[in-house]
């Protein structure tokens, strides 16, 4: 989809579909809505409002056709005005892409909430480009018979000087964060078939954007990731150790690691999972996925941060060469774990990976990972799971998630869960049960960060929603590390 920002009225815009909005209660439209209104006969106002009783709730689409103009009037909800964020705006406009059939070509919009919300409008043509992309997502590389359902072209049109070169920035800004999400989608839900380690390393180093180097088994070993080699040695496919590397052409503010889970495939291992559970385990390898689109934003949008991505992929299978319950393996920084599950195996990994991280000397350690079953139970798919060793830093990132339109909700990490984590034959267990699960995954893989700020998000419930990812914390990393 072609998404661009024009200096024009949205009447002078040829299109199939012209989309404007109403605050929720709003009887007379003004601004850009009223001009539309106006222009066709005060059919909003008249109509649309008073005889259709459209009130404007926050996602409501009210579709107007023009007979004598041959398209159509999208009237969207933009909800109540003291509640309008401009993380709505994403939503409303991936509503209204997937509300176009398959006439609609071209569409023009409004640039929701520069007018009277107030808002800035670089952030909100950011939101309207994400939208827009979000909207016309689909993963059909396997189908044979596609449906050519698309929107070729989003247009904004904005006729202020000021608001329409801020809105320039900002859609370019929103292709950018839309083309990394629409990478990080592809990665999740291709088939495990075809992204295993050794594909998602050469993904990585084609199309990050950065410096990737990526070490064999071998070289894994010299490095002493044991605990990470244990997991995959039971599959035919050999693991890879990724890390990509951004540095700014001036001295970096700070320096900034982003660790993410790649397990291309999880089967349990030999304690294996249910059927249901390992259908859609191809979307283990969410946060390396999240890990490798943020990094190729980053690589285009330039802060002046040093940043990696870290990525120890493997997959969990069962075979005669598996890892068994009840070994116990060292990790790199020598702390021995008793195997209390295999299919616990994304924190055994991810201990060495956030050890490799710690060496690199960063400022500050993310690691993202669809970790636990128990927080997927806990937040369903709205919410993901939070917490980490420096309070302030949970809450900025939380806080960010909440501007950005991604939710996180911070998990204890009271001593009381780590209990269940200790082994009488090693220094810890890999895991201590289902109940409190979550927490208990966060207190082992806080054993292996010694003084780095660090921050663990559990993505279990929000990688993967109705048979699709979700992309889910690219956005966010983005927007913490550029602004």
């Amino acid at each position: 989809m072609l998404i661009k920002v024009v200096k024009k009225s949205i009447l002078d815009v040829k299109a199939d579909v012209i989309v404007v909005n109403l605050f929720e209660g709003v009887k007379h439209p003004g601004g850009v809505t009223g001009i539309v209104d106006n222009a066709f006969d005060n059919v909003i106002s008249n109509y649309v409002i008073k005889k259709e009783k459209f009130e404007g709730k926050f996602g409501a689409i009210y579709q107007l056709p023009l007979v004598k103009e041959g398209k159509k009037i999208f009237v969207v909800g933009l909800g109540k005005q003291a509640d309008f964020t401009p993380a709505k705006i994403r939503t409303l406009t991936e509503k209204v892409v997937k509300a176009c059939g398959k006439s609609v070509k071209k569409v023009v919009s409004i640039l929701h909430g520069a007018g009277v919300a107030g808002l800035d409008a670089e952030i909100c043509a950011q939101m309207i480009a994400e939208g827009a992309s979000a909207g016309a997502y689909k993963f059909d590389r396997y189908i044979s018979d596609k449906k050519e359902d698309k929107v070729e072209e989003f247009i904004i049109a904005e006729i202020d000087a000021t608001k329409f070169k801020k809105a320039e920035k900002g859609e370019e800004k929103g292709c950018i964060v839309a083309r990394s999400v629409t990478m990080a989608k592809d990665l999740i839900n291709d088939s495990a078939q075809y992204i295993y380690p050794e594909t998602l390393a050469n993904f990585a180093v084609e199309n990050s954007g950065v410096k990737t180097t990526v070490y064999n088994k071998e070289q894994i070993k010299e490095m002493g990731m044991t605990a990470f080699l244990a997991v995959g040695q039971g599959s035919v496919h050999e693991p890879k150790f990724i890390h990509m590397e951004y540095k700014p052409t001036r001295k970096a503010k700070k320096k900034i690691a982003l660790v993410g889970k790649g397990i291309t495939f999880d089967s349990g291992g030999l304690d294996l999972k249910p059927p249901a559970s390992m259908l859609t385990m191809k979307d283990d390898m969410s946060g390396a996925a999240a890990v490798i689109a943020t990094m190729k934003a980053i690589s285009e949008l330039k802060p002046n941060v040093e940043v990696h991505g870290i990525i120890a992929a493997c997959e969990n299978m069962p075979s005669g060469s598996s890892y068994k319950p009840g070994d116990v393996i060292m990790s790199k920084i020598g702390k021995s774990i008793e195997i209390d599950n295999t299919d616990a195996e994304g924190r055994v990994t991810l201990a060495d990976a956030l050890a490799y991280a710690e060496e690199l000397e960063v400022d500050e350690i993310f690691d993202i990972a669809t970790l636990t079953g128990a927080c997927a139970v806990a937040f369903g798919s709205v919410v993901s799971g939070i917490l980490g060793n420096d309070e302030d830093k949970v809450k900025e990132f939380i806080k960010v998630g909440d501007e950005i339109g991604e939710r996180f909700w911070q998990l204890p990490m009271y001593e009381e869960y780590g209990e269940k984590l200790k082994s009488n034959i090693a220094d810890m267990k890999n895991t201590g049960g289902r109940n409190g699960g979550a927490s208990a995954a966060g207190i082992f893989l806080s054993k292996f960060i010694k003084d780095t700020t660090w921050v663990h998000i559990d993505i279990a419930g929000t990688a993967y929603v109705d048979d699709m990812a979700t992309g889910v914390g690219v956005k966010s990393f983005v927007k913490y590390i550029v602004g």
